[in-house]
């Protein structure tokens, strides 16, 4: 057990526990979608999102980039860009993962909240290595101050399982590809029979 120095916050975040000094759950506040000044949800800027799309194809159920790292296929109606037509599976089995594992430390729709950062931020420029690095083995930072752990999560089937479904949902988010909020199934593709086979093997089910 590590005992604090005085003086020295220190919060727990990620995909598990959550320790905050002063805090608790009932404080807890989380960040709310940014709208665009119209009242329509923001879409993608063209130049950054570019990175995350060009080249894309789909391999084995799974759309990739030139470099082999897993992106994301969202449709949105052109006519009305708040309503999704259609996201590939693992955006949408993605979002489920994140709500099911990760939104009581960073906050509904990645936004954070006041124990740990807005995951749609960080993937601005996390690359794909370093985000499965964090993930799996953890990680810590000191921000004025203030302690963040992120727990190692690379034992956690819940977790590792869908790593590359949590990576490809929170990069839709970080492009804004994908506004906050719900996904129903009738907007998903259907689960590709490599994502099935891939998930019984892994969790053993």
């Amino acid at each position: 057990m590590r005992f604090k120095k005085k003086g020295e916050r220190v919060k727990r975040f990620g995909f598990g526990f959550v320790v905050a000094a002063g805090l608790s759950l009932a404080t807890l506040s989380v960040g709310s979608a940014i709208a665009a000044d119209d009242g329509k949800s923001p879409v993608p800027d063209p130049a950054f999102e570019k990175q995350y799309q060009e080249g894309k194809k789909l391999e084995e159920g799974k759309w990739v980039l030139p470099n082999g790292s897993p992106t994301y296929d969202v449709k949105r109606n052109p006519e009305n860009t708040d309503q999704v037509v259609k996201v590939d599976w693992y955006t949408y089995s993605g979002w489920r993962r994140y709500h099911a594992e990760c939104h009581v430390c960073h906050g509904p729709n990645a936004e954070g909240s006041s124990f740990a950062p807005a995951l749609k931020d960080s993937l601005k420029t996390m690359t794909y290595e370093k985000f499965l690095q964090v993930v799996s083995s953890g990680q810590e930072r000191d921000v004025a101050g203030t302690k963040y752990i992120m727990p190692a999560l690379g034992d956690n089937p819940n977790v590792m399982c869908y790593v590359d479904d949590l990576y490809v949902y929170l990069r839709a988010r970080s492009t804004d590809a994908l506004q906050g909020g719900r996904l129903s199934a009738d907007q998903r593709a259907e689960k590709p029979k490599e994502a099935q086979e891939y998930e019984k093997s892994c969790t053993g089910g």
